[in-house]
């Protein structure tokens, strides 16, 4: 019985290696056939299907945020049941059992108290081979374990580190982040310097998020705290501002403006990549003329200097195309809402919220706005 044992090492072949590409392997994989990226796209797109139909945003968000967890103990579960079968399928091959006629589900079940080292006793191998491969097949089972206990903190730590910067956003670009509110609240002489900063801060913090996600792509899956807060939105809100200091508005940041933009854009290209996310074109416009004018004078009623020539709208059109058809594909496949350049309405902060309702007290011309010339 040749061919039980060629399909048994086949598995366990394919699915240690997949292991290995997943967990330790800290670079993307340009192969085109992986069982892991099979396995997280017949769950995903289901997932995406169910909860689509839900119309309660607050439950759809809720919905979505456990499939990043779950999916990663899925695909736990999903390698160790391959495992257990492909040893299973060699013990049968090997006709490791004293039993004579057992069934292939009897080296199974010696395969999955062997991985699981439960030590039974009840079924054992009885020749060398089998021996030899309950030896092995226990070993693995210890490995497998550690390697699961070291892969959830690595997950867990990424997405910690990618959260802490976009809740820093709440303050400085409001709930959701925009350009239009991020400018507003850096406007003023004073405010050159921190906005350049947080520019800076975004520039390393795209490069941690292109770095974490390409590595553990699972990472992407992990939705934010608050219900209009991504990872993508934030990423989105920081090309659009780039876009328009690089184009539209005067200042002195150009150079860290420009830095910040290539590094943004080359995390959302690369993971638009990396979940063969195609561009998309035939959407209609984030920033359709009328949107534009509102934008313009909110941002020269903050004091910015903005122009409204052809040349500038022509480069903001440009830089815009080398983005946003990325960001409308990754939209798309994670189900995550993109912000607007410019909020329709006033909407409050998170930082102001509390779970019995909003900071009471303060009309919205006497708010406090968030000291950003302390940065």
């Amino acid at each position: 019985m040749i061919l039980p044992a060629v399909i048994g090492v086949l598995i366990i072949a394919v699915i240690l290696w997949e292991a290995f590409e997943t967990v330790v392997l800290p670079r993307r994989v340009v192969r085109r056939f992986r069982v892991t990226v099979l396995v997280y796209r017949s769950m995903w797109g289901p997932w995406r299907a169910l909860t689509h139909r839900i119309r309660k945003r607050t439950r759809r968000e809720t919905l979505l945020s456990y499939f990043g967890p779950l999916s990663i103990l899925f695909l736990f579960v999903f390698w160790a049941v391959a495992l257990i079968f492909g040893f299973g399928l060699v013990y049968y091959s090997a006709n490791a059992l004293a039993l004579n006629g057992s069934s292939v589900w009897t080296y199974i079940y010696l395969s999955g108290t062997t991985m699981f080292t439960l030590g039974l006793g009840d079924v054992v191998p009885h020749n060398s081979i089998g021996r030899f491969l309950a030896v092995a097949e226990s070993g693995l089972g210890f490995g497998f374990l550690a390697l699961i206990l070291s892969y959830l903190p690595v997950i867990y730590q990424a997405f910690s580190r990618r959260e802490v910067n976009i809740v820093l956003l709440d303050a400085r670009a409001g709930s959701p982040p925009t350009a239009a509110e991020l400018l507003r609240r850096h406007s003023g002489p004073l405010s050159v310097e921190p906005l350049e900063l947080l520019l800076h801060d975004w520039e390393r913090s795209s490069a941690e998020i292109l770095e974490s996600h390409i590595s553990y792509p699972s990472v992407s899956y992990f939705r934010s705290q608050h219900n209009n807060e991504s990872w993508l939105a934030a990423l989105t809100a920081m090309l659009d501002v780039t876009s328009l200091l690089m184009s539209c508005v005067e200042n002195t940041i150009a150079r860290q403006s420009r830095l910040t933009f290539a590094m943004c854009r080359h995390t959302i290209v690369d993971l638009a990549q990396l979940f063969n996310a195609a561009p998309i074109r035939d959407t209609p416009d984030r920033l359709p003329p009328e949107e534009f004018n509102r934008l313009r004078e909110a941002l020269q009623r903050a004091g910015f200097s903005v122009r409204d020539d052809e040349p500038s709208r022509e480069k903001l059109t440009k830089l815009r195309g080398m983005y946003e058809p990325y960001v409308l594909a990754l939209s798309r496949y994670l189900y995550m809402e993109l912000p607007p350049w410019i909020l329709a309405k006033e909407i409050t902060d998170n930082w102001r919220t509390s779970a019995w309702g909003r900071i009471s007290g303060l009309a919205p011309s006497d708010r406090p706005e968030p000291d950003t010339h302390a940065d």
